[in-house]
This record gives structure tokens, C-alpha cells and sequence, in this order.
């Protein structure tokens, strides 16, 4: 197709699309773009008429897209993301910034990694405002796709291509036992680690997976509990014999806050790279790339103090990220 054929054509339908791809709904739609229900019906039906596909089907209240359209929002993510960057202002004031961005997270990262960087940025941009939301490791790519998430912050488990992404760094793992437990004031040694009942909480980023690649040959632990927060763990540490394994930072936060005892890994383990990830749509936004350089040079400088007081081996293999 010729350029002045492209000038056509009504390229605000391609824009269309992308929101509904996004929204799933024909009424957010039409409230992102000012426009009534009605007038938003019409606009997908020029869409369905231009495109030969019917785009979206119903399901409940929200609509389904074709893989036509899916397709067509993926090819739409960079040049849609170049004209944002060509049609804003070059120059970018934190202080006058109010925006709120969307942050994927785990738990673990949200007790002791952002929470370290919010001063900063606070400072810099009274006037911002943060969503957090869970990080769903299987559907990250989608998240931060469709979901309008601005970044994600984990340690990624599955293939992230075609997301941008830049660590931050490394994260080893140690344990937490109560100060009751027959090994709190004892070395513990490989065969205590497997005889022991074991608390894993999926806060830690497949940690459970690393453990048990570093342990096949072993015999398989008793895991007595697996849960999303490591409240369910402490709600028994203190009547169960049980090692609650975590990321470090973590269990030395804890430790503190719980009066728990910490124990390295009896067993060579090694740290892990913890990273921020972000769509190639929001590669230049000056507002992102604002926000990213702080979580950067904070969280980066936090974890890498942490590696140092905490005595993991900061030279060791890194772990790749999936491709």
C-alpha cells in the first residue's frame, strides 16, 4: 500500500482497536476516548468492515478478542508507542508529574525492594501516585502487555521476549526457623535441612525450583505448607518444627520484626538476578524512563548493599534470564 493510500484511510480506527484490545469492554472504551456507547459501537464496526474480521466476540460483560485482532495490537505496540513519543513534550519535570504508574510485583519484592526506593521518588514527584498489582509469573508477558502494566519487578521465571528488561541484582536465599527449633542455636548441616518439615512461600520467585535442581540427588523434602504470604508460615513457626527457606533480604527483615533465627542453605546455592522489566511501548516514555532510573540506582544500591552485609558471594555464576 502507498503512503497516500495510507492517508486514506482513518488511522484514529487502528488507535480504536488498541484500547479495546485493552479494555475488553466496549464502555471503558468509549470513556478513554470521549466518545458515548453508541458512537463506540459504531466505531468497531468500521473496524470489523476495514479489517474483514470480526475482532472480538462476547463472553459476560467483557469481549473476547480474534487472534486478528491480538495480531493487529501487537503490530500496533511500537509505531502507536513512536507517535506518543513524537506528539509529547521533549522536557520532563518530576515535580510536575501526576501520573500513576502500574507496578507488577511480588510480595517479596514489594516488603523489600520498593519500599526502599518510594522516598526518592516522592521527593522528586510529590504528585505521583502507585497501583501495585500481583505478578502473575505465567501471564507476564500479557500483563504488561494488555494489562497497561508499566513495569514489572521479579525475577522471571518464563520466556519474557520481546520485553525490555535490566537487573537490578543479586538475590540469595537463607532460612528462618524459630528461636524454639531444635537447630536454632546449631549449625545446621545438609541432613538436618532434609529431615526437617519445610514452609515455601511463592513470594520467592521459583525459588522452590532452584532448591530442588540443586537437591536432585537428594531425597525429596517434607513440605508441610506452600503459600502466597509468609504470614501462614510464621502463623506455625513457633508450634512446628518447620525451615521456612526464603530470599535472604527477606528472612533477615523478618528475623528482626518476628525474633526468628536465620540459617545459610547447608548446600552451595547460587543467588539469583532479581530484575525490572518493562513493554518495548514504554521504552522512551520520559516519565518511565525517569521512574526506572530511580527504581535502578535505588533498588540496585539496596540489593547490593545487602549482598555485602549478608556475606553471598557476589562474583558466583549469574542465573539467565529466560529467553
Amino acid at each position: 500500500m502507498r503512503v497516500e493510500e495510507i492517508y486514506r484511510r482513518d488511522l484514529n480506527l487502528l488507535v480504536a482497536l488498541q484500547i479495546l484490545v485493552e479494555e475488553r469492554s466496549v464502555s471503558k472504551a468509549a470513556d478513554r476516548l470521549n466518545l458515548s456507547q453508541s458512537a463506540m459501537s459504531r466505531v468497531l464496526g468500521r473496524l470489523r468492515s476495514l479489517l474483514s474480521d470480526p475482532l472480538f466476540t462476547r463472553q459476560g460483560q467483557h469481549l473476547v478478542p480474534t487472534e486478528k485482532a491480538l495480531s493487529m495490537s501487537r503490530a500496533l505496540d511500537e509505531p502507536l508507542g513512536s507517535l506518543r513519543q513524537l506528539l509529547s513534550p521533549l522536557d520532563f519535570d518530576p515535580k510536575s508529574c501526576d501520573q500513576t504508574f502500574t507496578i507488577l510485583t511480588t510480595d517479596y519484592a514489594l516488603q523489600t525492594i520498593l519500599p526502599f526506593a518510594l522516598p526518592r521518588i516522592y521527593q522528586e514527584a510529590p504528585n505521583v501516585a502507585f497501583e501495585f498489582l500481583p505478578l502473575q509469573d505465567e501471564h507476564l508477558k500479557e500483563q504488561l502487555t494488555y494489562g497497561r502494566a508499566d513495569l514489572a519487578i521479579c525475577r522471571p521465571i518464563y520466556s519474557i521476549e520481546p520485553l525490555h528488561y535490566e537487573t537490578l541484582g543479586r538475590v540469595g536465599v537463607s532460612c528462618l526457623l524459630s528461636k524454639q527449633h531444635p537447630l536454632a542455636n546449631q549449625q545446621m548441616c545438609l541432613e538436618d535441612y532434609l529431615n526437617f518439615p519445610h514452609a515455601m512461600i511463592a513470594i520467592s520467585d521459583g525459588v522452590k525450583a532452584l532448591i530442588e535442581q540443586a537437591l536432585e540427588n537428594e531425597p525429596k523434602r517434607r513440605m508441610i505448607l506452600r503459600a502466597y504470604h509468609l504470614e501462614a508460615a510464621l502463623a506455625i513457626v513457633d508450634t512446628m518444627p518447620i525451615i521456612i527457606t526464603v530470599p535472604a533480604d527477606l528472612a533477615y527483615l523478618v528475623s528482626e520484626r518476628y525474633d526468628l533465627a536465620v540459617k545459610p542453605l547447608p548446600f552451595h546455592f547460587t543467588p539469583f538476578d532479581y530484575s525490572m522489566i518493562w513493554h518495548p511501548r514504554c521504552e522512551h516514555s520520559p516519565a518511565q524512563e525517569w521512574l526506572r532510573s530511580i527504581v535502578k540506582e535505588e533498588c540496585g544500591r539496596l540489593i547490593a548493599k545487602r549482598v555485602i552485609d549478608m556475606g553471598l558471594d557476589a562474583e558466583a555464576d549469574t542465573t539467565a534470564l529466560p529467553e
